[in-house]
């Protein structure tokens, strides 16, 4: 390959600590060991791709937007609602084409164009992986309360910011069930 690699190795470490990055707003709920960025980061993207199926939209490219919206949280950690009353945001574009610099350009030109396409919030996979990006923290905060922690505030603003009829209906889905209810079901139980 003629291209020199070295920045996409870079980045791909870089990557890698948002294994480590917590998600800060759920400190604020009490729980002492939330879930990563990273993690946050599959399972919305599970969920960008069944919205996208479900609503007509491109599976495949509403869970791209999904890998990579939190990317630029290497660079800035993750800011939660209230820390974001106190510090302006940073600039998600600014951030990735910083992220992408040295990398060979078709690659490069990808990420900025997915990542400025999440932010404009126009195309219906950006609008249903914004989605998926709610609906999975309404899940987290379920998971949370299931465990004792005071999440309800999470889980009714998740909630409220819901708008494709899918998530709205996979909402309802969610809040009529129980996290282990799949565990039962496969065992038989229920």
């Amino acid at each position: 390959m003629a291209d020199d690699l070295s920045a996409v190795a870079k980045f791909l470490f870089e990557a890698g600590t948002l294994k480590q990055t917590k998600r800060t707003g759920w400190w604020m709920a009490g729980v002492r060991d939330p879930e990563s960025v990273a993690e946050h980061s599959w399972r919305t993207s599970l969920i960008a791709s069944v919205i996208a199926k479900l609503e007509g939209a491109d599976p495949a490219k509403a869970a791209f937007l999904a890998v990579w919206h939190d990317s630029q949280e290497t660079r800035t950690g993750d800011v939660n609602h209230l820390g974001k009353k106190y510090a302006p945001s940073a600039d998600p574009e600014a951030i990735t084409a910083d992220q992408v610099a040295g990398m060979p350009e078709v690659l490069a030109s990808a990420i900025r164009e997915v990542v400025a396409e999440y932010g404009a919030k126009e195309s219906p996979e950006a609008v249903c992986a914004r989605d998926a990006d709610k609906l999975e923290c309404m899940i987290q905060g379920i998971e949370y309360r299931t465990q004792g922690y005071d999440t309800q505030r999470w889980i009714d603003n998740s909630r409220g910011r819901l708008t494709t009829k899918t998530a709205n209906e996979l909402a309802d889905a969610v809040l009529e069930g129980a996290p282990l209810d799949w565990l039962r079901t496969v065992m038989g139980e229920k």
